[in-house]
């Protein structure tokens, strides 16, 4: 198998070897003056509740022996943009938003492993008394979905599953809070949603699941780094270091599962028994994987979904993106 490597990781060994020592010396120079500029690791939190890691972290017990500093994100696309703003060091997405970034002329990212986990809190929801039962009854109706994530990729394949199109539905993209709200006063039919809305939903407005991403999404999450931050030694370094952190803290959640869905409840405002039922239900519990041939593949497939539908303006190759240099650490038991 070959994995990918950073391409700058290539133009730094090959101006060492043909420049010397001098130009050597300038390089890590460089480095180390990027170095001191860097106070703490940057991470993009990605909703609340369950992915929050701070939240891990605090129920877990675990006190981080490296500088973070934290930013909150509605949905994967705004992280990929706070990563092109240099906003942000490290952060976690669906395989999505790295397909339309993989479609425009700005890459400042690399994929260095997967979160692989649950599923089952993706989903189709419909309102309370909706008489729709099936997939196939979205036809002509409005649906509710986050551009450029997870819900529009696994809406697309539910339709295709019942023999509709894209062009069969009302698709309206919306935010996670305009959508929770549009759907809550009745203006969506179905709402495509992630993570602790649903259970928001269920409990405020009555909500009921129409249909889970099972089967639909591979359960393959991103974790995604900065190229700058990676090719800086201080930050490359806090990052091996968080993920060790958060490998430590799904291990705590996976032997803790009432303790966390009590945490969890209380930071989304749900009742815990909520988030017990969707505990019970889950696809899989969170761990970490590194980057091998068949996360990338996974993400392909997600690529060619969306260039067949003509949802990206061309067929792109996503394994450019992958850099395998954090694997030691990730294949770590």
């Amino acid at each position: 198998m070959t994995l990918p490597r950073s391409s700058s990781a290539l133009t730094r060994r090959s101006v060492l070897a043909g420049s010397g020592a001098i130009v050597g010396a300038a390089l890590l120079a460089g480095c180390a003056r990027e170095s001191a500029k860097a106070s703490a690791l940057r991470i993009a939190i990605t909703g609340k509740g369950e992915s929050d890691n701070r939240l891990l972290f605090k129920a877990a017990g675990i006190t981080p022996d490296i500088p973070l500093a934290w930013s909150e994100f509605e949905s994967g696309h705004l992280v990929v943009e706070a990563f092109n703003s240099g906003a942000v060091d490290f952060g976690g997405m669906s395989e999505i938003p790295p397909v339309f970034a993989a479609a425009s002329s700005v890459q400042s990212f690399r994929q260095i492993g997967v979160y692989h986990g649950d599923v089952n809190n993706q989903a189709v929801l419909v309102p309370k008394g909706s008489t729709i039962a099936s997939l196939r009854d979205l036809k002509g109706k409005r649906v509710g979905y986050v551009r450029a994530t997870t819900t529009q990729y696994f809406l697309i394949r539910m339709l295709e599953s019942v023999g509709l199109t894209w062009a069969d539905i009302t698709p309206i993209a919306m935010t996670v809070a305009d959508g929770a709200a549009a759907f809550g006063q009745g203006g969506l039919d179905a709402w495509a949603i992630y993570g602790f809305p649903i259970q928001r939903a269920m409990a405020h407005d009555g909500a009921r699941i129409l249909s889970t991403a099972l089967g639909f999404l591979s359960g393959n999450y991103i974790i995604a780094a900065h190229k700058d931050a990676i090719e800086d030694p201080v930050r490359h370094d806090w990052i091996a270091r968080y993920l060790a952190l958060v490998r430590k803290g799904y291990a705590w959640a996976a032997a803790n599962q009432d303790p966390w869905a009590e945490v969890v409840a209380g930071s989304i405002g749900v009742p815990v028994e909520q988030v017990r039922d969707q505990f019970r239900r889950k696809s899989a519990s969170f761990e970490l994987r590194p980057v091998d041939d068949k996360a990338i593949a996974s993400q392909q497939q997600v690529a060619d979904v969306f260039s067949s539908a003509g949802l990206i303006p061309r067929k792109v190759d996503v394994h450019p993106l992958w850099d395998a240099r954090f694997n030691p650490v990730l294949k770590e038991t």
